[in-house]
């Protein structure tokens, strides 16, 4: 049996466990929540191709959920989050439920107009602190004992909660119901006609991806201690296209380099201001022109065939 992929997996955790000692932690959980909201977006478009312009809302609404349950309410971090994830995935069923029988760019004008109406909710409605935002969310403690309140613990905190999603959402994409979403996305006529109940596939997408996106706005909230409308601004609907086509679209870590390459350029340009979207609007192009399928989509075969020739080296 080859070591290849065991090898590889280690290799990712002692990086991942090593990063904090030589970055920013708080950087890295924005990061790791922002791949969440990208994955769950990615596999909406990537694997059952649908497009949505409305997923801002996911996202910005679990962060208000989850902030709001840990704050007002008092409720320890586990139940907070499942809060914050089960309002996402609620608004993901209304989504799919009011969009499914529509394609092409009239659902995602559905999907941005139910966005835009969250927008208005999270601005007027006196719970969600209006354009203050809801400030100052506790990070609580894990299961009543690990203080989350240091950023280290935090970032280990939500690095498991990351990894545990991304082993669910491959689970996911190589079950039956992940074939399902491929037949549907190649051609939806000859899913229908080989007996598979689209619309029911397409809500259950709708709430998947709002549950991983709910995911992530919940982790965001607690690991900056804010939700606020720019989680729910409609920009942020590009910014989530943009970090899963940079990534790779349909793969299952494209998602999660496409946002830890946004969210480096944002953080780290910051200083020139407006002209950050100039940065990334050169990048976008570049990496379209010369990575056609994304980072994770063309160093896939790259990294296929190292392994298939280490595994060939590696045999007696």
């Amino acid at each position: 049996m080859s070591l290849t992929k065991p090898v590889f997996l280690l290799s990712l955790s002692a990086i991942a466990v090593a990063l904090p000692l030589f970055i920013y932690p708080v950087f890295l959980m924005q990061a790791m929540s922002l791949a969440l909201f990208a994955s769950g977006f990615n596999l909406l478009l990537g694997y059952a191709g649908i497009l949505s312009f409305g997923h801002a809302a996911l996202f910005g609404s679990a962060a208000y959920v989850c902030g709001y349950a840990a704050k007002n309410w008092g409720l320890p971090t586990e139940l907070a989050i499942v809060c914050g994830t089960a309002a996402s995935a609620f608004l993901g069923l209304l989504y799919g439920t009011l969009a499914i029988r529509q394609r092409g760019i009239y659902l995602a004008m559905i999907t941005f107009a139910l966005s835009q109406l969250v927008y208005f909710i999270c601005l007027q409605a006196p719970f969600t602190g209006g354009e203050n935002g809801l400030q100052s969310i506790p990070r609580g403690y894990f299961m009543g004992v690990v203080d989350l309140r240091p950023s280290l613990n935090m970032y280990y905190f939500e690095l498991i909660v990351f990894v545990l999603a991304l082993l669910l959402v491959a689970r996911i994409i190589h079950s039956p119901f992940g074939q399902a979403l491929r037949a549907m996305k190649d051609n939806e006529m000859r899913a229908v006609s080989l007996g598979y109940d689209v619309e029911r596939i397409k809500i259950i997408a709708f709430v998947m991806s709002g549950a991983l996106s709910g995911l992530g706005g919940s982790l965001k909230a607690l690991a900056l201690g804010l939700s606020s409308l720019a989680d729910v601004l409609w920009h942020v609907n590009g910014e989530v296209i943009l970090m899963t086509l940079l990534g790779g679209l349909g793969t299952l870590f494209g998602p999660v380099a496409g946002a830890f390459l946004v969210t480096a350029i944002q953080n780290y340009m910051a200083e020139i201001g407006g002209a950050v979207t100039i940065v990334e609007g050169i990048i976008f192009a570049v990496i379209v022109m010369t990575f056609r399928r994304g980072i994770a989509g063309e160093l896939q075969p790259v990294i296929e065939a190292l392994a298939a020739r280490w595994k060939t080296r590696s045999r007696p």
